[in-house]
């Protein structure tokens, strides 16, 4: 299981690559895989089936098949359970989902470019929802839940240059989206209630939950709402038909096999347990019949074949609901035969609208007209399908159908309600509607029109065909037989008590109050359809009061002009007024906190151990009060330079040998990036010298400060237990294997932090960049030896644009006269005026010194003082000192990695060393202790979290490396007036013609 989850993601992981290599034909590939697994399934699924038997006279859940400790301290875990249920949905989606990507082979047309990433979302699709379906934990299982959901937006808006396409996949993101945050409350809320977030266990202790009352109550209804957003239930049904702008593909696999069956799927699994609660029924049954007689009614009034087929699937979606979710054993068995009747038929339906819009270039049933002679053995599939959409004998939807007619029989007999018969009524009712659509499609595509010309139709290939006859065969099969089927979903049906004689899915009931149901429900739905264009009459002069998507449209709107004016009344472009709010926040919110609990405070103050920290005080105050009042910007960056050094020889003199060499490489390079920036910006800090409110900054100010030292002196003096690092000396020790605690405290005690932190590294490396450059990060600059010996003509270019006169570039030729292997461009590089003889020699000197120390503090950071972070900085500061002596070229020959390069590696080495000892039976960023020898450095200890401290030292390396690129090297340029670098090698992008879009855009004004 865990197995074909992986081949699955992995297989999706390259299939780009397969694309390159073989075409549209990569698409049997792909389709091998689900295949494959579907074949395994079929193959053990007795050993699912037999397990739910065993357990149903006992207890009602078995343990998952899969454990992996994940999160031990959250109760998260790795947990997948394959069951009847499980293996039931299964078939669906690795089953239908070989067949429609089989299928894609011929429905996408060669040397469509999209087509590889195309095939990588179907198939990482598949995967996500096999990962679905196994979970047995829920916050594992709202993991696939959520990958669902941006896998369906990728693939909805896979014509990305259509509006259409774009509007439908961020409705479908956002509705989706939204019921699925619903559900994470209603999880942890559950998981809280039962003490665990095993799916099996929470079951398993359903009754006691349940007992408990409004708690429970609220976390059921909330995880309901996940469901009908995810099924399109009313009210959010809206979403399902929008997504037809997606490739028939997505649609007959994301919307009729696989994803809107999420929320089925749920609803299913909770319903053993959970069905008694208080609002079980009152959503559930509501929500089904209501979405059931929508879906219908609107799908007769539709022109487009894939649009009857949209409502059509919305009212199937209220119809499994309610059957799924009635919580019986009878029901149970309807709900699971019709799950996988509607599965066949409405993928088969789709893929046959794909092959007629492929085939025709048209879906409008206005303009299609005898395709019946065209393309007969496509008919045949279709009015199977349709016949067993509409619960026609001897097909699998009827027995289906029958199965459910039976269940609300005596529903309502045992019930004996005027609510019991309605729901009865309903359900007959939807069904007329539905072989009313079903006779629509069949006779609007395929049937000839009075008055109309054949449609032009090309020929079917027999693979194009073969994937929808698969389906159609299937249908037909296990109509006649459906023991099969029966066999397999009586074990699921064991999980609910017995209420009577046992029901099965067969074709021949005799002569039962069901079947006279679907008598009726055969001549209602036929005179439905023959009275077609009254019925359309009817609804043309009915118009509804309210209208989901108006109403969605409308919230949205509401949304954006709120944002609009929020965000107009607080992003100023003032820093001034950012820093007010923001400091006044933190200032009144923790105070009134701490006066309202009656927080303590310390009973005495120690000012200082000694006199040179008092003077060293004094320095950061008198810092912190020059850079206040400076009223050039570089005097202010050098001010705060002082309060930071004088904070790291704080941490010096305490005692803290790595933070204050962290401090002082942090206030450096955080310099060095200031004096950067400010050659882009005037010289003094104030256009006018600010007047108004100078009172008022500084008591905030002053306020601040003062409200950070009383919060500090509270939490010390509040403490009433020992502090837990009073046991990371032992624990670094002996578990992490070092005497460093600071540097084992970020690699292995606090590793999870230290992940996350080199992560935002990451992303602010990323943001400095994009403010800088247009494109990419600038690891396209030219390096210094395609600049020629002497760079005469770079320099006549240079002092041509600038206004030199020729005596100065006589200078420059004579200066840059160096032989071509000199260590340092500089000579070849820089303007002599620019050149500093002294910094260069300097540089010359220390640059390699510095690099090997700064690996020396990677290494040797788990024993002493240094680490990951301060080796990346020490690095980061030799690079900054070569820039600084050779400019914007010598920084280039300095490092030929680019930034991005570093930052994705580092990241990727650490979550590597991270996951690493899962295959080792470990847990996520456990470290091992490795001691061998060798012959001249004698006995070696290694402790494996050094590699995680190495994608550290990278990340930083990446991140000074992007600060230089961008506040120097791109600065430089700009300053030089040359053209960009990167604007020559980047060629411009083709426009992109826009009369769809526009024309889309122009409909849409209009309406």
């Amino acid at each position: 299981m865990l197995f074909v989850l992986t081949v699955l993601f992995t297989v999706a992981l390259v299939a780009p690559l397969l694309f390159r290599r073989f075409g549209r034909s990569a698409f049997y590939i792909l389709a091998a895989v689900p295949a494959a697994a579907f074949i395994w399934l079929l193959l053990t699924f007795d050993r699912y089936t037999g397990a739910d038997q065993t357990l149903a006279s006992g207890a009602p859940n078995a343990p998952p098949s899969v454990i992996i400790p994940w999160i031990p301290d959250l109760q998260v875990e790795l947990a997948f359970r394959m069951d009847t249920l499980a293996a039931v949905l299964s078939i669906l989606i690795l089953g239908v989902g070989s067949l429609v990507l089989f299928y894609c082979a011929r429905y996408f047309r060669p040397g469509d470019a999209q087509m590889g990433a195309f095939g990588s979302q179907l198939l990482a699709f598949a995967a996500a929802m096999f990962g679905l379906v196994t979970a047995d934990d829920l916050i594992l299982l709202f993991i696939f839940w959520e990958l669902t959901t941006i896998l369906s937006y990728l693939l909805i808006g896979y014509s990305a240059h259509r509006l259409s396409a774009r509007r439908a996949a961020l409705q479908a993101l956002i509705v989706t989206t939204f019921g699925g945050l619903a559900m994470l409350v209603g999880m942890i809320m559950l998981g809280e209630a039962a003490g665990t977030f095993r799916i099996s266990a929470i079951l398993a202790m359903a009754p006691d939950l349940v007992s408990r009352g409004t708690m429970v109550d609220v976390a059921v209804v909330l995880m309901l709402l996940g469901a009908v957003s995810k099924s399109a239930l009313l009210p959010f049904h809206f979403w399902l038909p929008a997504a037809m702008a997606a490739p028939t593909p997505v649609s007959a696999y994301l919307h009729a096999a696989a994803m809107v069956k999420a929320g089925i799927y749920l609803i299913a699994r909770l319903a053993p347990g959970f069905s008694d609660s208080t609002y079980w029924h009152a959503v559930v049954l509501v929500l089904g019949l209501s979405t059931m007689l929508l879906g219908g009614w609107r799908a007769l009034r539709q022109y487009d074949l894939k649009l009857i087929l949209a409502y059509g699937t919305v009212s199937q979606l209220g119809f499994l609901t309610l059957v799924v979710g009635l919580g019986n054993r009878e029901a149970a068995v309807a709900g699971l035969g019709l799950l996988l009747a509607h599965g066949f038929f409405k993928a088969t339906l789709f893929l046959v609208v794909g092959i007629i819009d492929h085939q025709s270039g048209t879906r409008d049933l206005r303009k299609l007209s005898g395709l019946y002679r065209r393309a007969p053995l496509l008919c045949a599939v279709a009015v199977i399908g349709a016949a067993s959409m509409a619960g026609i004998p001897p097909l699998l939807g009827f027995v289906a159908k029958e199965s459910v007619y039976e269940t609300f029989v005596h529903y309502a007999e045992h019930e004996g309600t005027v609510a019991a018969a309605v729901l009865l009524a309903g359900v007959v009712i939807g069904s007329i509607l539905t072989l009313a659509y079903s006779a629509r499609f069949v006779w609007g595509g395929f049937a000839g029109k009075t008055g109309s010309e054949p449609t032009a139709f090309k020929p079917v290939p027999a693979a194009f065909l073969t994937a929808p006859a698969i389906l159609a065969v299937a249908t037909v099969l296990f109509g006649l037989w459906p023991a099969p089927l029966d066999a397999a979903i009586a074990s699921y049906a064991g999980l609910f008590p017995a209420d009577g004689e046992p029901t099965h899915l067969a074709l021949w009931h005799g002569f039962t109050t069901a079947l006279l149901l679907t008598a009726i429900t055969i001549a209602a739905g036929l005179a439905l359809f023959w009275q077609r264009v009254r019925v359309e009459r009817l609804q043309a002069r009915f118009t509804a009061p309210l209208d989901a998507e108006r109403s969605y449209r409308g919230i949205v709107g509401v949304l954006d002009d709120v944002a609009v004016w929020v965000t107009g009344r607080t992003q100023r472009g003032s820093l001034m007024f950012y820093l007010f709010v923001i400091l006044t926040v933190a200032v009144i919110t923790p105070l009134t906190a701490l006066v309202v609990v009656g927080a303590p405070l310390p009973e005495q103050f120690h000012w200082f151990d000694s006199p040179l920290q008092a003077v060293i005080g004094v320095g950061i105050i008198l810092g912190a009060v020059a850079a206040a009042r400076a009223n050039k910007r570089f005097l202010a960056v050098l001010m705060v330079s002082v309060t930071g050094y004088g904070i790291a020889l704080i941490f010096a003199l305490q005692g803290a040998p790595d933070l204050a060499l962290t401090q002082m490489l942090v206030e450096t390079i955080v310099l060095v990036a200031f004096v950067l920036a400010l050659r882009s910006l005037p010289a003094r800090l104030w256009k006018r010298e600010p007047s108004g409110h100078r009172l008022l900054r500084a008591l905030l100010g002053i306020g601040f400060g003062t409200a950070m030292v009383v919060i500090a002196m509270t939490a010390m003096a509040s403490r009433v237990a020992e502090p837990i690092s009073l046991a990371f000396p032992n624990l670094a020790y002996e578990v992490g294997g070092g005497a460093n605690i600071v540097n084992v405290t970020l690699v292995d005690i606090r590793a999870w932090d230290t992940f996350g932190e080199i992560s935002v590294l990451a992303m602010a490396a990323t943001g400095v960049a994009s403010l800088i450059f247009v494109r990419g990060r600038g690891d396209k600059r030219r390096r210094a030896e395609n600049v020629a010996t002497g760079s005469v003509d770079r320099g006549r270019e240079y002092f041509a644009a600038s206004g030199r006169q020729e005596a100065t570039l006589a200078m420059a030729r004579k200066f840059s006269s160096v032989s071509r292997d000199a260590w340092l461009v500089a000579g070849r590089t820089l303007a002599p005026e620019r050149r500093s003889i002294i910094f260069e020699v300097v540089t010359r000197l220390l640059f390699h010194s510095v690099i090997m120390f700064s690996i020396y503090l990677l290494l040797a950071g788990h024993n002493l003082p240094g680490g990951g972070f301060a080796g990346g900085l020490m690095a980061g500061l030799a690079l900054t000192i070569r820039y600084l002596a050779g400019g914007r070229f010598e920084l280039a020959e300095a490092s030929p990695v680019s930034a991005g390069l570093l930052l994705g590696g580092g990241l990727g080495l650490a979550g590597l060393s991270a996951a690493a000892p899962l295959a080792f039976g470990g847990q996520i960023l456990q470290s091992a202790i490795i001691k061998f020898t060798w012959p001249v450095f004698g006995e070696i200890k290694f402790v494996t979290s050094t590699i995680f401290d190495i994608g550290v030292y990278l990340v930083v390396v990446g991140l000074v490396l992007d600060v230089l690129r961008s506040l120097g090297s791109e600065i430089d340029e700009r300053s030089e007036g040359g053209s960009a670098p990167e604007a020559e090698l980047v060629e411009p992008e083709p426009e992109v013609p826009a009369t769809e879009e526009r024309e889309e855009e122009e409909e849409e004004v209009s309406r």
